[in-house]
């Protein structure tokens, strides 16, 4: 059973300023809980039900958490959780601090400028993970990487992809690789020559890139259009982005 403080906490995980007091957040679901056992994340608590803790009761003990699961009900869970399929399992995680990080060798690092949607933010992590982006550089006003619905979005790849918090402007300034950025009056990034080592800029949907960061674009890219949309989605135009780049 889910104590009334052990609700309490879960609900108030929910609310940024409370995750960044109790340096936890939450992972709900079995595929995005099923993902931490492989990671460096540190596991606080499992709720879950007796079917879940039945079915992953050896994978629990080599992961030394039986003492720290709690069997709960499907309606217990519901109520706690903010997903409305989830009902089988929610975790407390500890959170954990990334540095923004540099190039190593031909590796392309993914910045993203004012991505403010939760759920554009998790698609994004996840279409990284697909292309094997390992690194994800935030400004400072995006999206939290610990909103519930960042990781509900990222299906899992949150525990693979590496997402750091900085400022742009600073940390542009001091790279020596290609700055690629997504211009509506960009090149045509089909009849550009990408670079293997790069960064790739992505701005929000409703303002694109910052004037601050876009003095730090090298290369303006666009991806064309042959229909009469108006614009992409910003998780949609970085898998087009990232898939050119991987080709």
């Amino acid at each position: 059973m889910i104590s009334k403080n052990q609700l309490k906490l879960i609900h108030a995980l929910e609310q940024k300023k409370q995750r960044k007091k109790h340096g936890l957040f939450l992972v709900q679901g079995e595929k995005n809980v099923g993902e931490l056992f492989n990671s460096d994340f540190t596991v606080k608590q499992i709720f879950a039900t007796s079917t879940y803790i039945n079915e992953n009761n050896k994978l629990l003990a080599e992961k030394d958490l039986v003492a720290m699961t709690v069997e709960a009900t499907e309606e217990e869970l519901k109520k706690a959780g903010t997903l409305v399929s989830n009902n089988s399992v929610i975790a407390v995680v500890e959170c954990k601090q990334s540095e923004a990080p540099q190039i190593r060798g031909n590796e392309l690092i993914l910045v993203l400028d004012q991505v403010g949607d939760p759920g554009n933010l998790g698609t994004i992590i996840r279409v990284a993970d697909w292309y094997g982006i390992e690194q994800v550089v935030c400004s400072p006003d995006c999206a939290d990487f610990y909103n519930p619905k960042v990781i509900a979005a990222s299906m899992g790849s949150f525990a693979r992809v590496k997402v750091s918090f900085t400022d742009l402007t600073e940390y542009l300034s001091k790279q020596s690789k290609p700055v690629y950025g997504a211009f509506l009056e960009g090149e045509n990034i089909h009849k550009t020559q990408l670079a293997k080592s790069a960064f790739i800029v992505m701005g929000s949907e409703s303002h694109g890139i910052s004037d601050e960061i876009a003095k730090f674009i090298t290369d303006k890219i666009t991806i064309p259009s042959f229909g009469q949309a108006e614009s992409l989605n910003v998780a949609m135009a970085t898998g087009i982005i990232l898939d050119n780049f991987k080709r």
